[in-house]
Parts: C-alpha cells; structure tokens; sequence
C-alpha cells in the first residue's frame, strides 16, 4: 500500500447550503455513478468498444467545481479521457452521452468521438481527450478568447471560467508548466483542477514525480495553489467558489489538487491487481456519495425516503438512456469526412 497522505481537514460547519442546492449535488453524483455502472454492464454485454475509462468514486470532483461552482452552459470544461460525468455534469443529456458511447448519430458528438472524445459546443464541453495533457492548453485557449473579448472587444457580458480537469500524471507534462506559466503571466480567467486519484494507469504518483504535493507547484507561477479532500463535494464546492470567484474578477488562475481516488480500474480492460486490498479498502469507506447522503440527513435537508426517490429517478433516466441509444441510427456512412474542417451553419 502506498502512504497516504494526510487528508486536509475541511469543518462542515462553516458550510452554507439550501436543501435545494443539496439535492442538486447529490442528484448530479448519483448520476454520474448510476451513468458508470451501467457503462460497465453495457461493456461487458458488448455494446460499447474501445476503452472506456469509468468515474466512479471521484464524482465529488466533478459535481463540486461544475455544479457547485460553475455556470453549467456558459461557463468552458476541459476533461480527460475518463469525461463521462464531467459532460454530464455540465448539462449533457444522459441520452447524448450514453448513444454517443453505443457510437450513434445522437450522440453528443454523432458517434464520432465515443468515450474519449465527449464534445458538446451547445453546453461548452470542450471534449475529452485521450492524450494525457491535452486539453490542458484547450482550456487556457478558451479561457484567453474571454479575456481577450472582454478587455479587448469591450464585451461587458465575457466573464466566463474555464475549468480544465486532469489527473496527476499530467502534472508531470510538459504542457501543464508551459500552460500554467501563460495563465498566470496573463491572469487567464481559469481553474486547473487535478484529479490525484494517486495512480496514472499502473504508476504510483509518488513513484513518478519529484513533489507528490502537486499544488506547491503552483508557487513557483505565482499562482494560488490549494489541496482538497476530494472524496468530499462539500470541501470541493468551497474551494472551487473561492477559485471561480477569483477568476470571474479577473484576479487569475487557482490550481486545485483534489486528493480522490477511481473505485474500479485504470479502464474496464484493467484487471485492477496492482493496488492492495488494503489501500481500495480505505477509500470505499469514503464514498463520497455516502458522505453527503448523511450529511443531508443529519442537517435536516433530506429524508432517506427523499435521497432513494432521487436513486429510482435517476435509475430510470439511466434506463431509458440505454433504450434511446440502442434504438438510434448509426451514423450515415456517406458522413464519414464531415466535420474533419469547419463548416458554415
């Protein structure tokens, strides 16, 4: 097992939230499990190919900065390949999502992208990528076009943020210190946000980096740099409001380390026997859907009875999210070189 580092202490009662945005957040992470075990149950059966990389476990990462932060539909998000719930969390239909993984003209990126490559322009998803690192500079490129129309053209309504999610093994890239290094220079109205799920396919994080503590790397860019349960949506929330409202104000970027951790595999072609039944052991105890389920019902902001209707609400949507793909088209194959260069509306 490798050593764990020391879980930064968030109080819970400093936290300000209604019931309303409450369930909304435990609404959104329910999704995003949901979403991923059917996605497993629907790879097996072989319905989806490829590799498709599941969320599962880190969905208070995506839930807290995107719906707990963000300005889903106005504000950009820049994923991974591991980008199903990010998508989902930014407003992407299940519908989309789910036909876009079967390959169908209705998914979100009509059956060209699939489980690495989301794209929705109408919900500023600005894809997944399936090089470690990409879309990193994606981000600063959207967050640029914002300041640049806001402090250039004038345009008093360019206050968007952009979110850039990856994990920790692009902290050792190139592009990630080249990156951060302009946004900083150019106080870019965006957040980096790294997912340490402690793992970079097979390769311990502490085995590959020389500062295992990825947010001290932001000192060196002048930049704010801070760590954060990231089994925690509450803990997340706070952090990512604190950096959302830095950037929409033109004071710069934040770097974000979330300390989580993938519940299954690398990818579902994973056998998984690398980590210690020990180390899986401790964070399945810290399910963060668990967490905040309890955490409603012990502020008096939920029933059980309230939190199981939203588990069958939302089984459904997943359910008839399934049907919608199986019964969409596949795309047209007279297609196959549309959308390689731009087009006119």
């Amino acid at each position: 097992m490798v050593q764990e580092r020391t879980l930064p202490k968030f109080d819970a009662a400093t936290v300000q939230i209604t019931k309303e945005e409450g369930l909304l957040l435990y609404e959104d992470m329910v999704l995003g499990r949901t979403f991923e075990d059917k996605c497993a149950e629907m790879y097996y059966r072989g319905k989806m190919f490829g590799f498709v990389h599941l969320y599962n476990g880190q969905e208070a990462v995506s839930s807290g900065v995107i719906k707990g932060a963000m300005r889903p539909g106005e504000d950009f998000v820049s994923s991974t390949y591991r980008d199903h719930v990010h998508a989902l969390s930014a407003g992407v239909p299940a519908n989309e999502v789910m036909a876009e993984l079967f390959g169908k003209a209705t998914g979100c990126s009509k059956g060209r992208g699939g489980s690495m490559h989301m794209f929705s322009s109408e919900h500023r998803m600005l894809g997944g990528y399936a090089f470690v690192a990409e879309g990193i500079p994606v981000a600063a490129g959207a967050a640029f076009q914002t300041k640049y129309r806001r402090e250039v053209l004038g345009d008093p309504k360019a206050d968007q943020v952009s979110a850039c999610f990856f994990g920790d093994g692009a902290a050792n890239n190139g592009q990630f210190f080249e990156t951060l290094n302009m946004a900083a220079l150019w106080k870019l109205p965006i957040i980096f946000v790294v997912e340490n799920n402690k793992w970079a396919i097979g390769m311990a994080h502490e085995r590959a980096t020389s500062q295992p503590e990825i947010y001290r790397k932001a000192s060196v860019f002048n930049m704010a740099g801070v760590e954060v349960d990231g089994m925690d949506i509450l803990a997340v929330r706070a952090v990512a409001q604190e950096a959302v409202a830095r950037a929409r104000a033109g004071n710069g970027p934040t770097l974000i380390e979330a300390l989580t951790y993938r519940f299954r595999g690398h990818s579902l072609a994973d056998p998984d026997e690398l980590r210690t039944k020990a180390e899986k052991e401790f964070w399945f105890a810290r399910d963060p859907i668990k967490k905040l389920a309890a955490y409603l019902v012990e502020q008096n902001l939920a029933s059980g009875e309230e939190l199981k209707a939203i588990d069958r609400q939302i089984q459904q949507e997943i359910d008839e999210a399934v049907k919608f793909a199986e019964s969409s088209p596949e795309p047209n194959a007279s297609e196959l070189y549309r959308f390689v260069f731009a087009e006119d509306e």
